[in-house]
């Protein structure tokens, strides 16, 4: 039996990336999910699920639930979301030096469509890559915003040596309705500097992306937070970094008990990380607190029915 405390928390949790505290329905039934990746992507799709969002705990002996050979066959920064009609959502990146994402859907995080690859850099054939793509939900605009960061050569000259291996990203987005016909793909932010692995939360009437500097000389590799009021931006000037003295990637962040709880890789140190806000101004390194399973890389969380846990721990045969 849950504690009341842990069961109130759990019931202010966002139900799934884009949603807001208002939105939420408040429900009682419902579990946390995070989605990750091992080693360099090569195994698929691993989940794992917490009771009170510090100690997780992998699902399926920690095996992977779903594989991809798309691209070039990795699964690395995999995001999840249940859209309105509670279709579970994921996008992954495929490679290094791809053009597409790799998406799959799913009603029950167990029984998945065959991947596929969209290659929403299509329009730019001197891109370099896709990486780290997540999906949200723009309710106001019934449409999905498909979002990532990218390099194209020569695009923003004052920063191509700012970063490793000639990399100079900037954050790149296209919106859809059904995940087949997608809007000519566009820069969604620009911050002045080499960034990569966003995301985005609502917060109320705003929305939060959170964003890394990714500028290796000199060394930034820090988080930092940027507002707007609509997830297409514009989105306002990057904040100071949010994170400490350590390098720091691949944030996701949900909103529980009147707290933000942004999770990330500590990689340099194959370790994970936590900060924690009440306002998106002031914030704590909880990191000593967090324990994750060995091995575990970046991904997503989210909240999810518990009867969804129920199905994938018996599957897994926990």
């Amino acid at each position: 039996m849950k504690s009341a405390p842990v069961l109130a928390a759990l019931a202010a949790m966002i139900a799934f990336a884009g949603a807001s505290p208002a939105d939420d329905p408040k429900s009682d039934d419902s579990a946390l999910l995070f989605t990750s990746f091992r080693g360099n992507g090569e195994d698929g799709l691993h989940l794992a699920t917490s009771k009170d969002g510090y100690t997780w705990t992998p699902i399926n002996d920690d095996k992977p639930f779903l594989k991809s050979k798309i691209g070039d066959g990795l699964m690395r920064d995999p995001n999840l979301i249940q859209g309105p009609d509670a279709t579970f959502q994921l996008v992954w990146t495929t490679g290094w030096s791809k053009h597409g994402l790799g998406y799959a859907h799913s009603k029950d995080l167990i029984h998945w469509s065959e991947p596929r690859l969209l290659d929403v850099m299509k329009a730019e054939p001197k891109a370099r890559n896709v990486w780290a793509p997540e999906v949200f939900y723009d309710e106001a605009g019934a449409r999905f915003v498909l979002f990532w960061s990218s390099t194209i050569p020569g695009r923003f000259p004052d920063t191509d040596a700012a970063g490793d291996d000639d990399y100079n990203h900037r954050i790149y987005a296209t919106t859809t309705r059904d995940f087949e016909t997608f809007t000519p793909t566009r820069l969604l932010y620009e911050p002045g500097f080499n960034t990569i692995d966003a995301t985005i939360a609502r917060d109320g009437d705003r929305y939060v992306l959170f964003i890394k500097d990714e500028t290796r000389n000199p060394p930034a590799k820090n988080l930092r937070v940027a507002f707007a009021a609509s997830p297409l931006g514009p989105f306002g000037p990057p904040s100071p970094p949010i994170t400490g003295a350590y390098w720091a990637e691949g944030p996701t962040a949900i909103q529980f008990g009147g707290v933000w709880y942004v999770y990330f890789d500590r990689y340099t140190e194959h370790r994970y990380g936590l900060v924690t806000s009440t306002d998106l101004t002031q914030w704590k390194d909880e990191s000593d607190r967090v324990h994750f399973p060995p091995g575990f890389r970046h991904g997503s969380v989210v909240r999810v029915p518990s009867s969804i846990l129920t199905k994938l721990e018996s599957v897994a045969g926990r």
